[in-house]
């Protein structure tokens, strides 16, 4: 991909969230770069998921604006959620079935899905229904149909929170072999340990807000905050 056709940066300004009298999150200001991972941690409650759900438009903000690359909103980026919907279908048919509904020709889908659950390690698994998988297999089929639709950007919701540290293990190397494909990852998880080992930056929210936004090595040595430096030591819990 050509760097004047890249969709990032992603830029959230002044970004807020309410529904009805309750305000989950406000003036959130932060810019997604290219490159390693974007870590998004902090407290049960502070609004991690729905930072991700604004920055990808399943939600829009009540008030601010985020952009792509100066645009309003953007294809070539995809999201995986902690518990992930699968078709009553093969492996590979949940696989096949966006590329389909995106227009990619039959040929090409069969190549991309065939490619995409051999990068999570599936291939084997193709034929069997997909709602029989394991719950880690099943991680890893929804990462294959995400990888499949070739994305620049994937969001990730707590991708490991369900699952044993195995199957976790897995899912990560899955990410880390995304990230050298060139995807940009922007990843909520309450795993401190996993936010080390895959972090390139770090947002922390608390209570609704940007706290920090800063590269992994800086946050988790030296947290510029007093919310930050609790929360690593386990100190803020939920709110």
């Amino acid at each position: 991909m050509r760097a004047q056709d890249s969709i990032l940066p992603l830029d959230a300004r002044d970004v807020g969230f309410a529904t009805g009298a309750l305000r989950i999150l406000s003036g959130v200001s932060i810019t997604i770069e290219p490159g390693a991972s974007t870590i998004i941690l902090g407290p049960n409650g502070a609004g991690k998921s729905v930072l991700l759900r604004l920055l990808h438009g399943l939600l829009a903000p009540t008030t601010g604006r985020i952009t792509w690359a100066g645009q309003d909103a953007a294809r070539r980026q995809a999201m995986v959620f902690q518990r992930p919907v699968l078709l009553r279908r093969s492996a590979l048919a949940n696989v096949t079935y966006p590329l389909r509904l995106a227009g990619v020709a039959a040929a090409d889908r069969a190549r991309r899905a065939t490619q995409a659950l051999d990068l999570v390690g599936l291939a084997a698994l193709a034929d069997r229904p997909a709602r029989r998988l394991s719950g880690g297999e099943q991680q890893r089929l929804a990462l294959a149909r995400a990888a499949a639709t070739q994305p620049e950007v994937l969001f990730l919701d707590e991708p490991c929170a369900s699952l044993d540290p195995a199957a976790t293990r897995k899912v990560e190397e899955i990410i880390v072999a995304l990230v050298a494909r060139g995807t940009k990852i922007v990843m909520t998880t309450h795993d401190l340990g996993q936010a080390r080992r895959l972090a390139g930056d770090v947002v922390f929210l608390h209570s609704g807000r940007l706290v920090e936004h800063a590269p992994a090595a800086r946050f988790f040595a030296e947290p510029a905050s007093t919310e930050a430096a609790a929360f690593l030591r386990g100190d803020l819990l939920a709110q």
